[in-house]
């Protein structure tokens, strides 16, 4: 070869041009999803594993069904994470503030199910809910921190 001839590649595209471009009301809808879609497979994994999924409270059961687990799934994530974006409208560093604090909330809300009068299989079934949502939680925050 000679040293005239130039090598033809492809342009690399900007790490910045290659990042989801995901608008905050679509991460947060997808994030509310995507929890409610992994809780909903923990809640079918623990009734075919026989957990009973009846919480005792107050000598009353309350079990624990789809519509509630949809509903704990996404309420808290939507009505959290979008406050949360909300105040980085004002102030970015909420992000990571939202990040550390609803975190840590549901890690602390595991002590209710860990505490509960219910078999293992639904303590183990209800912790791992809240530990998936608060990944959640997580998760959307920092993708929206680092667009």
């Amino acid at each position: 070869m000679s040293s005239s001839t130039v090598s033809r590649s492809a342009p690399v595209a900007p790490a910045a041009a290659r990042r989801s471009r995901l608008a905050w009301w679509k991460l947060l809808a997808a994030g509310a999803a995507g929890a409610a879609v992994v809780n909903l497979l923990v809640f079918a994994v623990a009734r075919a594993a026989g957990a009973s999924l009846v919480v005792m409270d107050r000598g009353q059961a309350h079990p624990v069904t789809v519509g509630g687990v949809i509903a704990s799934s996404v309420v808290p994530l939507l009505a959290g994470v979008g406050a949360a974006l909300l105040l980085a409208l004002w102030k970015p560093v909420f992000l990571r503030i939202a990040q550390w604090v609803g975190g840590g909330l549901a890690l602390l809300s595991v002590a209710g199910p860990l505490m509960s009068d219910t078999d293992g299989g639904s303590v183990a079934a209800l912790a791992l809910m809240h530990v998936t949502l608060g990944v959640a939680v997580v998760a959307v925050l920092e993708l929206r921190r680092r667009r």
